[in-house]
């Protein structure tokens, strides 16, 4: 990229999985892309000072602070990246806005409507002043995803019938996994339904431009308690139970799985499910849509490869065609490597870096917005309410005055 690009400063709160992607973006997006502005790491947050400057230093940071608000404060501070749990979004992302820094939140966007709504006001309000917001579905900036959703809407697979998807894990299937935050309502919002589910309601919206507009589902939770990581075997705290071998164990408030019937606003039907008790699957991110000229179907553990299906073409000779997605016409792809030299995880992450960049340099509403988030917490919200009602909910899409365009 130009060297003499005007700077942004970015300062990020968070530091484990979601930070150690997110700096590896920020790192990597201006030496492949062409970008209006260039990116500098100057500040990582953690509470923990020891902690964060062991990581800033391996990260790739400049500085560190231990209080976001420090952080927010900074003049050099252009943009503010969120890592950290759902609880404590809505707090630091309307904090950013209103000191006009630019914001990138990770997904769900928070743990209740409420709070979404909340952070869609500020960023619609920030907005008017050029500051901008983006919340972090990131696999919808997978190759093979830019591919499907491109060649729906070319109508290749016509009208848009079935939606079928699933998020399946199987971090949790051991009882004896310990607890972390995302098991905890308070922190995490919801367990595999927020934190899994919410990416493939987005990707499903995101591939056939369409909305869900009802849905039915379930929640199940199969281990409601955990031992509690690093806890002495001798002591209750808190009141928590001990196991048979003397273990502090806490309560498991989340669900670990989620299925849900869905009515998208076309009047497609969808199957969601979203787990972390699918015992050998990974990270498996099964798409597939089904329309009147045909279908198209994706699977993150082979996330190079989109399947097609074309149903003009005649019976002896049809059949799912399998499309290696790496050629330089393909999204993303003619920055990085040669045809058939495929890419990864990460990438995802350096393309959110680079879309939302650029959606700044040229002062337009990067995508996802915070509206898109909120929308999707609307559909959550709705799954959550109809397992506890066993009735269908709508999911209030038709509520326009807040979202956005995908």
């Amino acid at each position: 990229m130009d060297s003499h690009a005007p700077a942004l400063g970015v300062g990020m709160v968070g530091y484990a999985f979601m930070g150690a992607a997110h700096s590896q973006a920020w790192r990597t997006a201006p030496h492949f892309f062409d970008l209006p502005l260039r990116p500098r790491m100057l500040a990582l947050c953690g509470r923990d000072s020891v902690r964060v400057n062991e990581a800033a230093g391996r990260l790739g940071w400049e500085t560190t602070e231990t209080d976001w608000t420090r952080l927010v404060a900074r003049d050099d501070i252009d943009l503010v990246d969120i890592c950290t749990p759902g609880n404590t979004h809505v707090d630091i992302a309307v904090s950013a806005l209103e000191a006009g820094k630019h914001v990138l939140c990770e997904k769900p966007l928070a743990n209740t409507v409420a709070e979404a709504e909340a952070m869609a006001a500020a960023a619609e309000r920030a907005a008017q002043h050029g500051v901008r917001s983006m919340v972090g579905f990131t696999y919808r900036r997978t190759p093979a995803i830019g591919l499907a959703r491109r060649l729906v809407e070319e109508g290749r697979i016509g009208e848009v019938r079935h939606v079928r998807a699933q998020y399946l894990q199987d971090w949790l299937t051991d009882p004896a996994s310990p607890m972390t935050w995302r098991l905890e309502k308070d922190k995490a919002g919801s367990g595999a339904l927020g934190d899994i589910g919410a990416h493939i309601v987005d990707l499903t919206q995101y591939i056939t431009g369409d909305r869900i507009v009802t849905v039915n589902g379930l929640l199940e939770t199969f281990v409601g308690q955990r031992p509690v990581a690093g806890a002495g075997s001798g002591s209750l705290l808190g009141g928590d139970a001990v196991n048979g071998t003397g273990a502090e164990l806490g309560e498991v408030t989340v669900d670990d799985t989620a299925v849900f019937l869905a009515r998208f606003g076309s009047g497609a039907v969808g199957v969601f499910e979203a787990t972390r008790f699918a015992t050998g699957r990974k990270n498996a991110i099964r798409v597939e849509i089904n329309g009147s000229k045909g279908s198209l179907a994706f699977d993150f553990e082979d996330m190079n490869v989109l399947q097609f299906f074309d149903a003009e073409e005649p019976s002896e000779t049809a059949g799912f065609r399998r499309i290696l997605v790496t050629e330089p016409q393909h999204p993303y792809v003619g920055s990085w490597w040669p045809p058939g030299h495929g890419l990864g995880y990460e990438h995802g992450f350096t393309h959110q870096v680079v879309d939302l960049v650029r959606a700044i340099g040229q002062g337009v509403q990067p995508l996802p917005s915070f509206a898109d988030g909120l929308q999707v917490q609307r559909v959550l919200a709705a799954v959550e309410s109809s397992s506890e009602t066993g009735s269908w909910q709508t999911t209030a899409a038709d509520d326009e005055q807040l979202l956005g365009t995908h």
